[in-house]
């Protein structure tokens, strides 16, 4: 049996260990809590929720809205393209991106969905114009008062992942145990994504829960002579963990994670395999405000080219922090595990820190900042391919509301890429790319 008929058995079992919970739903509704007497439903931490972190204000936090809009952009790009003397074009772009959003809660259901597609024209280089796409699904059912199924993908087809509407270099802050490795960013060139997770929560107590999941990602170039030293890459995953509240603060667990990872260099193929034992902790100063840690061994299992097989264990771990306020936001994680190369030639001892934080200085004015870094070393590189390298990124923003429809944006951001096995990012490690946009936006309430 392959990983992938693993992972989808493994999920076809958790699902149909639902059916008869849901089955029982009616009968369990009288009870507000696991244990039938007003008990409080448990947080899923960080570490096994597989969701980043929101840089929302707690003011902002609202739902049963219709949400749509318009944005256009105009951004200067220092490196947009190689010329034929091997140095960099810089440019100027203009996009445009409409963008729709539905955020509706009912007595069971909560689900978000997210589209924007875009348009993007290049003012030197024409060729590089380009249609984007971004689409997003978040679904969470309550099966019972107790079982919970929650099921998200996000799909992006783009060029250029530092002019999106999303800001962060579009990767949220996250706490998880396992996260897809965004970290090495192409020049502009076509690039499909696909980041897809259905997961199962079920409280049998009042202080204990159990869960699985299972993931899915994938990055593919159609024009790989657009990348060179970049492939194509997926992963499998599945998951169960053990989550237990020690007090209303204070929350341990245990999980188990299998992952495979395909990469698809020129000429070949890397596969890995791992398994991992994490144990977790989180402690809840408030609702908004958390601090997790986790770790434990992972064993590997690679074979490239039809090379014989290596194995290895080696120790992965992380801590993070979220604190979202009235007028502040602020979100930090750091983590190391083997995770996907993200385009590289195979799997990657994946070390990461990040940060964000966002502020409201007055009831019209906010600002954002963010900051990353990524080191990336492949799992028994061969001479022929690249060994890996480092991602460093920083970005800030400004954004001004002129009444309640119109917001005005300034951004800059800083990327800075060692890849020097990697010809599409050696021949441009620097980017500098400064962007205002400008928006309009409107809400529409739901069933009221």
């Amino acid at each position: 049996m392959n990983a992938s008929m693993l992972i989808r058995g493994f999920v076809g079992i958790i699902l149909l260990a639902a059916c008869p919970l849901w089955a029982q739903g009616g009968a369990e509704a009288a009870a507000s809590g696991p244990s039938g007497g007003g008990g409080e439903a448990m947080l899923t931490p960080a570490p096994i929720s597989g969701q980043g972190y929101s840089m929302g204000f707690t003011s902002e936090t609202r739902s049963n809205y219709l949400r749509g809009g318009l944005m256009f952009s105009t951004a200067y790009d220092s490196d947009t393209t190689t010329g034929t003397n091997g140095q960099p074009i810089s440019d100027v772009s203009y996009s445009i991106f409409p963008t729709i959003s539905l955020d509706q809660t009912r007595s069971r259901l909560h689900w978000v969905f997210n589209y924007a597609p875009g348009f993007t024209f290049y003012q030197k280089t024409s060729s590089l114009n380009q249609a984007a796409q971004n689409l997003g699904v978040n679904l969470s059912y309550r099966l019972s008062p107790h079982v919970t199924l929650s099921l998200r993908d996000t799909f992006a087809k783009t060029s250029n992942v530092l002019n999106q509407p999303s800001s962060d270099l579009a990767t949220p802050v996250s706490g998880g145990v396992s996260v897809p490795n965004n970290s090495v960013i192409a020049p502009i060139a076509d690039t499909l994504t696909n980041n897809a997770n259905v997961s199962l929560t079920y409280q049998f107590s009042p202080n204990g829960m159990v869960g699985g999941s299972g993931t899915f990602t994938n990055l593919h170039y159609p024009n790989p002579t657009q990348v060179p030293g970049l492939s194509d890459s997926s992963s499998r995953g599945g998951s169960a963990f053990y989550n237990h509240r020690l007090s209303k603060m204070h929350y341990i667990g245990a999980t188990y994670q299998y992952q495979w990872f395909l990469a698809y260099p020129n000429g070949g193929q890397s596969e890995t395999q791992t398994q991992s034992v994490f144990l977790f902790y989180t402690v809840y100063f408030k609702p908004t405000f958390s601090v997790s840690l986790f770790g434990g061994p992972q064993y590997s299992n690679t074979q490239q080219f039809g090379l014989p097989t290596s194995t290895s264990w080696s120790p992965a771990g992380g801590a993070s922090m979220s604190w979202q306020g009235k007028l502040t936001s602020f979100a930090a994680s750091y983590s190391r595990s083997i995770n996907s190369g993200g385009g590289l030639a195979g799997a990657v001892e994946y070390s990461t820190a990040s940060g964000s934080l966002r502020r409201q200085l007055a009831r019209v004015l906010s600002l954002s900042v963010g900051a990353s870094y990524a080191n990336n070393n492949i799992l028994d590189a061969l001479p022929a391919f690249n060994s890996g390298g480092q991602t460093i990124s920083g970005n800030a923003s400004v954004q001004r509301q002129f009444g309640e429809h119109l917001s005005l944006q300034a951004q800059y951001t800083r990327l800075h890429q060692s890849y020097s096995d990697v010809a599409a990012i050696s021949s441009v490690p620097d980017r500098n790319l400064a962007m205002i946009s400008i928006s309009y936006q409107f809400s529409r309430p739901l069933g009221r």
